[in-house]
């Protein structure tokens, strides 16, 4: 758990400071150095305009990581809300917001995202847009179940009586109860979300060039991929070895929680 930790935080420091440490501008084209092995100058080599490959991975980190922060974050939000208001809501209530959710989680994820993206057109905006519609109905779900398991506890119909809002119960009551098991899902949907955010790069739907992001690089290299492989390689192994581990952060919570409900 500790080395996966330092892991993650070496990812963060590589989203927070790479363009600091970064050794070349990620977008400077430079023909002559063009597709050139590892070397002592460009570490990992440059790509076919001759930009330095680490740099443009570190810079990339900011994109890939940022956007998938934001857009699990703001999943993470409005799934909580519609969760809460399916157990708030009444049966009625309850029956349409779990019907849109299903209908919702009926279509695959980036077969969704991909649709939405190329009717919006390709940016940033639209990726964003695109991933966070296709990533709420898991909170969503969770939310809402937990929130119906406690409507009926002593606590929560005493807040009732006592005539607190519907907010002030959620704020007091049902998020504490709802954020350990909402923070296992939210790993699994921010790996989600660099995944989602790098096959949408690699099919030209996001961050557009010349900015550098995992996916987009996968895009420029594919046309040497047999020549020139490492230019594939290098944001690949990124973007696996990130998802990777907070998959294995995402398994290490959702044990420790187990363990302390057996505990309780």
């Amino acid at each position: 758990m500790r080395s996966v930790a330092w892991l993650i935080l070496v990812f963060v420091a590589l989203a927070v400071f790479g363009p600091v440490i970064a050794p070349y501008n990620p977008t400077q084209i430079d023909i002559p150095n063009r597709l050139r092995a590892p070397n002592a100058e460009q570490l990992l080599g440059t790509d076919a305009l001759g930009r330095d490959i680490l740099s443009r991975l570190l810079h990339g980190a900011r994109w890939s990581l940022g956007l998938a922060f934001v857009i699990s974050v703001a999943g993470l939000v409005i799934g909580t809300c519609i969760g809460l208001l399916a157990a708030f809501g009444g049966k009625v209530v309850d029956w349409i917001v779990m019907r849109a959710t299903d209908t919702f989680l009926a279509f695959p994820e980036l077969v969704a995202a991909v649709v939405i993206a190329g009717v919006l057109g390709a940016g940033t905006s639209s990726l964003i847009f695109a991933l966070t519609v296709t990533s709420w109905m898991r909170y969503a779900r969770v939310a809402r179940g937990i929130g119906l398991s406690l409507n009926a506890r002593g606590y929560v119909v005493q807040a009732r009586l006592v005539g607190l809002s519907p907010f002030a119960i959620a704020r007091w009551h049902y998020l504490p109860s709802l954020m350990p098991s909402l923070t296992v899902v939210w790993t699994g949907m921010f790996a989600r979300a660099i995944l989602g955010i790098s096959a949408l790069g690699f099919l030209g739907f996001g961050v557009q060039p010349p900015m550098p992001e995992w996916g987009t690089m996968l895009l420029d290299a594919r046309i040497h991929m047999r020549s020139t492989p490492l230019q594939m390689i290098w944001p690949g192994m990124a973007v696996v070895i990130c998802v990777l581990t907070i998959n294995l952060t995402g398994d290490a919570l959702r044990d420790a929680l187990a363990k302390q409900e057996v505990k309780a």
